[in-house]
């Protein structure tokens, strides 16, 4: 049945490379990027990036295709403390075909869970994907 939805496992490796990135010590901002690997139904990783920044973050992004990204940033408060938030983004963009953008929706859950990430947030578009969008998103968590 097509119509179902389909929950894809994660990759072991990938669980290990998530959790290792968690508690990474540097400062820069860096992510990880991945997908779904559709014949083995599993999310897997694509690419990593160490000291990359929000602008040059969506160009790596494909701009019809859906990717999960756990993004590390360093972000500066309005009173001056600095933290480094884990930010869970799941690109979606408009015109993905209907089949994919399912096994995106339906693995999304397991992956923030797997990760335990709490900033969760969700682009349509990869021009959505900017400092000032991901600061404004980041401003709700005090």
């Amino acid at each position: 049945m097509s119509d179902s939805l389909v929950v894809c496992e994660v990759d072991p490796e990938l669980k290990e490379k998530l959790r290792k990135f968690r508690f990474r010590k540097e400062t820069d901002n860096a992510a990880i990027i991945m997908k779904v690997d559709k014949d083995r139904q599993m999310v897997v990783l694509e690419e990593e990036f160490q000291n990359i920044s929000p602008d040059e973050l969506k160009s790596e992004l494909p701009e019809r295709q859906p990717r999960f990204v756990v993004y590390s940033y360093k972000y500066v408060h309005e009173d001056g403390r600095v933290s480094y938030p884990l930010c869970f983004i799941f690109s979606s963009p408009v015109g993905c075909k209907p089949e994919q953008q399912m096994m995106y929706a339906g693995s999304k859950n397991r992956l923030v869970q797997t990760a335990e990430l709490t900033k969760v947030f969700e682009i349509r578009t990869t021009d959505d994907l900017t400092e000032a969008w991901l600061q404004e998103k980041l401003s709700f968590f005090r």
